[in-house]
This record gives structure tokens, C-alpha cells and sequence, in this order.
């Protein structure tokens, strides 16, 4: 199922995240990034370490958690996605843990911008019938190219958030910032003018295996860390069933692989994103796309 698939230059310029700072310690834990064995840990000096063979990596600690990369002449963290809502001081971070996954990143990150299975994959929560309309909106690129943004977007939702009493029409902006990151701003029930922001990270392991790392920067000060915590893990593991299910393993790109609907211009726009700029790890072999479909039973 996995195959061998080696990473692209474009997968293997990125920086991924590997687990939670606060878990650290000198003891290192063994990973998978991108078909490499990757340890990490903290150093004699109590400053993060990730290391690939003998090799040591770039890291850094970045909302939370601990990035590296693979690119043997990374220059800086510039491709880490830039969050300006983390720096706002009343903002609760919430690191959610580390999910695994044996689907490929490339359908996590899909999923998490598929608005049109919230009524049946997260009854009641994120959607209900008869509320399964998913309304026009728009897909456009920004940062000259580099990221895609999908705006004015909007679906009722039974519990918006944990701290949400009652439904609400909820707005949504979906943010690709990096072919394995994503982000979503949303209507906060705690401040009407301002935006939640959760943001999905995701580190490939193979093509077909994959680590999700949910963090939110909420303007909820009233929950308990461990409620939100485990809203949020309740809601990825409802989709984790999904995705598990979803064949061929590998996301295909090509367009003859697509039968896209209104509801789908994020995930059509974020297809022919990642084949206009070469990422093919998790990615169907070109020329090679069987029907895409997802499997309920």
C-alpha cells in the first residue's frame, strides 16, 4: 500500500512538524518523515535536537512544536507557515497531540477543507441535515503563488466550537499555507470581530502513512485545556475513519481523476496546485489515476 516512493525536491524543502516541545526530553523519540528515520529530543543543553542518521537537522520550536527539515542546505524556516493570531497575547494555544494516520498527508490536508461531509461525518457538531448546502465561494492564490486562500465561506453548525451555545451560521477562510499545512479561520462565539485560527500540520511518513499535529489559537479563555483538547481530537478522529477508507491510497492530481462539484473548488484548486508545482509524494503516479472514491462500510 505504501510503496516506495521517494520524496520530490519540493516535499523535501519543507519543514514538518514532529510532536510537542512540552513532551521533550533527553530521551530521543524515533520517528518517520518522508520514508527517513528521524530522532528526536532535547540536547545535553536542554535545546531541541532532531537528527536523520548521524546527520544532524535544522529545528526549531514553533507553536508548540518541534520542526525540522530534510533539505541539506535549508537557508532558514522561512517555508515554517507564518501565523500572526499566535503573537496575540489573549489568544490560548492549544497543541491537540500528534494523530496517526494510514492515509496519504495530501488527503488529510483535502479533507480538512471539504466543507460538504460535516452533516454526515460530524452530526450534529460541525453540520446537520437539513443544512448540507455548501454555498458559493471563492479559491484564489496569494503570496505570489505560494499559498491558496478559499474566502467567504459559510455553513451552519450545530457546535461551531466547544465554548458555541446553540447553532450558528459559521464564516469560514481556508488557508493552504504549504502543501502539508493548513489553516482555518472561523467565526469565534467569544469574539464576534475576531477569528479563531486552527491550523493542521501534517508530517508525511510514507506516501500512504501520515502524523497529524491539530493546534488552534483560540479566543476561548473559559474552557479547560483538556476540553478543547478533546473536542478537537473527537472531531479528527471522526474523520480519521473516513480517510482511512479512501482508495486509491495515493491522492490522484490529474484532472481526468476529478468529477468536482461547487462544493469542491478548494480541493480541485489544491490538486492542481500541488501538480503545477511537482509534489508527488502521496500523490497518484501521473497518467495512472483510478477513480477516487470513499468507502462508508
Amino acid at each position: 500500500m505504501q510503496g516506495s516512493q521517494s520524496a520530490d525536491p519540493v516535499s523535501t524543502r519543507q519543514w514538518y512538524p514532529l510532536g510537542m516541545v512540552e513532551t521533550l526530553t533527553n530521551t530521543a523519540v524515533e520517528t518517520c518523515l518522508l520514508g527517513e528515520t528521524v530522532r528526536y529530543r532535547l540536547d545535553e543543553c536542554g535545546q531541541t535536537e532532531a537528527r536523520c542518521g548521524d546527520h544532524l537537522l535544522p529545528s526549531r520550536a514553533r507553536y508548540g512544536l518541534l520542526w525540522t527539515t530534510l533539505d541539506a542546505d535549508p537557508g532558514s524556516d522561512d517555508l515554517i507557515p507564518r501565523i500572526p493570531e499566535a503573537d496575540e497575547p489573549d489568544r490560548n494555544l492549544v497543541c491537540c497531540g500528534s494523530i496517526a494516520v494510514k492515509a496519504s498527508g495530501l488527503r488529510v490536508v483535502e479533507n480538512f477543507l471539504d466543507m460538504a461531509h460535516f452533516p454526515f461525518v460530524h452530526t450534529d457538531i460541525l453540520g446537520a441535515e437539513p443544512h448540507t448546502e455548501v454555498e458559493r465561494y471563492a479559491v484564489e492564490t496569494r503570496e505570489e503563488g505560494r499559498e491558496i486562500w478559499a474566502t467567504e465561506c459559510r455553513f451552519f453548525q450545530p457546535q461551531a466550537a466547544l465554548s458555541a451555545e446553540g447553532g450558528l451560521m459559521t464564516d469560514y477562510i481556508y488557508r493552504i499555507a504549504a502543501p502539508f499545512s493548513t489553516l482555518l479561520y472561523k467565526t469565534s462565539p467569544d469574539d464576534p470581530e475576531r477569528k479563531d485560527v486552527i491550523a493542521l500540520f501534517v508530517q508525511p511518513m510514507t506516501p500512504g502513512t501520515c502524523r497529524a499535529h491539530p493546534v488552534m489559537f483560540l479566543l476561548d479563555n473559559e474552557s479547560s485545556h483538556d476540553a478543547l483538547v478533546e473536542f478537537q481530537q473527537m472531531i479528527f478522529l471522526q474523520d480519521r475513519v473516513i480517510l482511512e477508507n479512501q482508495r486509491p491510497v495515493a491522492m490522484p492530481l490529474d484532472a481526468a481523476s476529478e468529477i468536482p462539484t461547487l462544493a469542491d473548488r478548494s480541493s480541485v484548486a489544491y490538486r492542481r496546485w500541488l501538480k503545477a508545482q511537482g509534489v508527488t509524494f502521496g500523490a497518484a503516479p501521473s497518467g495512472n489515476a483510478t477513480q477516487s472514491h470513499t468507502s462508508f462500510s
